[in-house]
């Protein structure tokens, strides 16, 4: 019997493949970077087929490291940088624009004008959200105005609109399906997260016709089956869905009330579980779904903080000071503080709990001694004090203080930003053995679907701890350390004004 699993990660900046074996172990991994457009300042894009090309590359590479023959794969999870946007053409399968990025700001000021006529409190409540240029609704209804004949064939039912999730499943699939999973569902600004449906009075706010939606299905089932997928036999079960941050509170076996993880990728995204309960914020935060599994419904609050492991890459690309994101660390290390330096990494707006799209980046405390690796170092601490203003939030919303964190994502592998996070934070942080947990959560997902996990007892018993930072930092330091860190955030977004 086929025992391995494929997960499908496909991310903001690369797309990776994990093969998984059915006691937790990474067979095989690989990861292919592809290009980012900025056509104009705030504006993120991505070409469909750098993202296919970079699939079909990391498969081929994961398999090969693996050594074992994709024949024997039992099913696939996917999970997806989630509120990029994608509209299709049905027939053709071709893109009509490229996809706006979860990262992109146009929608600034459609978000603002919704807000100046009174829709946000309807939009909170029936979604989770607020509104924001980062979820995927007011995107969609700026590619339908912005490609001429769109908003008309659209209506006509001839194109196809779907997060990342779907239009991979729609690949795979050879076009059997136009499916999207409830997490990726709950992030569109669209979808009624009490109703569990799409919500026909927000469709006609963000003028986003309902022919245009794909059908919303949960977390772990077989969606259809892979045709003509390169590299990949044919009749491959795709079983797992879920956005990328709710697959690795997943990955994480965060199963209890009360769990929490960060991952820390291009963004950083904070998680708690709130169980069957969707708990209203009103710190900043929002409302989402976690999983849907055998027709129940797991919650979670969120926040989101749009720049993390993309300052280091701004670092690397756009000041030049690394030569790759891994001596970030190392450079940063030459000093024993970063000083005065404070670095506000806002480079593409501020989210959770601030919610601000024109905060700019912002690097303060620089004198004559500030050298690169007092860059660097607050670079990595301007990551950590973000999430510390999550968990404040998310402390305030969910009325308990956070127990531990765990972590994962590609950052999480740097020992200076893990230990600086646990000091402010004041509590012990968990990161396992493989910080690949949003690939895991996908894997885990299709592994139930198609019968290699019987329970999530099986899947807490493949998850495998690596190490806990414990907190040193003293309270006064930690309260004095936040105090520069609110101070210089306020500076970021009052120095920016709306275009």
């Amino acid at each position: 019997m086929p025992r391995h699993l494929l997960a499908i990660d496909q991310g903001t900046t690369g797309s990776t493949a994990v093969l998984l074996s059915d006691d937790g172990r990474i067979l095989g991994k690989a990861t292919r970077e592809f290009a980012q457009h900025f056509p104009q300042p705030g504006w993120v894009e991505h070409d469909l087929g750098d993202i296919g090309a970079s699939i079909d590359g990391a498969l081929e590479d994961a398999y090969r490291a693996a050594g074992v023959p994709a024949s024997e794969c039992a099913g696939i999870g996917i999970t997806n940088q989630r509120e990029t946007t994608v509209i299709w053409d049905r027939a053709t399968g071709e893109p009509i624009h490229r996809a706006i990025v979860w990262q992109d700001r146009r929608t600034a000021a459609r978000c603002e004008a919704l807000r100046a006529a009174g829709h946000e409190a309807l939009f909170r409540q029936k979604t989770g959200l607020v509104l924001d240029p980062y979820f995927s609704g007011t995107k969609i209804e700026w590619i339908l105005d912005a490609v001429p004949g769109a908003r008309a064939r659209a209506e006509r039912g001839e194109l196809a609109f779907g997060t990342i999730d779907s239009w991979l499943v729609w690949r795979l699939s050879g076009g059997a399906v136009h499916v999207t999973d409830a997490t990726n569902a709950s992030r569109t600004l669209v979808y009624d997260i009490h109703a569990g449906q799409w919500d026909p009075q927000l469709a006609e706010l963000l003028r986003v016709p309902l022919a245009l939606l794909p059908e919303v299905r949960s977390c772990s089932e077989i969606y259809a089956r892979t045709k003509s997928v390169r590299g990949l036999p044919d009749g491959v079960p795709l079983a797992g869905m879920a956005g990328d941050q709710q697959a690795a509170l997943f990955g994480q076996t965060c199963f209890a009330v009360g769990d929490a993880k960060c991952t820390y990728g291009t963004g950083a995204f904070l998680l708690m579980n709130t169980g069957t309960r969707a708990v209203p914020s009103t710190h900043g935060l929002v409302t989402t779904i976690a999983w849907r599994l055998g027709g129940v419904t797991t919650y979670a609050l969120e926040g989101s903080s749009f720049i993390a492991g993309a300052a280091v890459q701004w670092l690397r690309d756009g000041l030049g000071i690394i030569k790759s994101a891994a001596e970030v660390e190392s450079l940063a290390r030459q000093v024993e503080s970063s000083g005065e330096v404070m670095f506000v990494p806002a480079l593409a707006g501020l989210g959770a709990p601030y919610w601000d799209p024109y905060a700019r980046g912002l690097i303060a405390g620089i004198s004559r001694d500030t050298k690169a690796a007092h860059l660097a170092r607050a670079a990595l601490e301007g990551i950590a004090f973000q999430i510390a203003d999550l968990v404040s939030a998310m402390e305030l919303d969910a009325g308990t203080p956070l127990a531990r964190l765990r972590v994962d994502g590609g950052a999480a592998a740097n020992e200076l930003l893990m230990q600086f996070q646990a000091d402010l934070l004041g509590a012990p942080i968990d990161r396992p053995r493989s910080v690949e947990t949003t690939a895991l959560g996908a894997a885990y997902l299709a592994g139930l679907a198609v019968g290699v996990f019987r329970g999530t007892e099986d899947v807490t018993k493949a998850h495998h701890l690596e190490r806990t930072f414990e907190p040193h930092l003293a309270k006064p330091e930690r309260d004095a350390q936040l105090a520069r860190w609110r101070r210089a955030v306020a500076r970021a977004r009052s120095e920016a004004t709306p275009a």
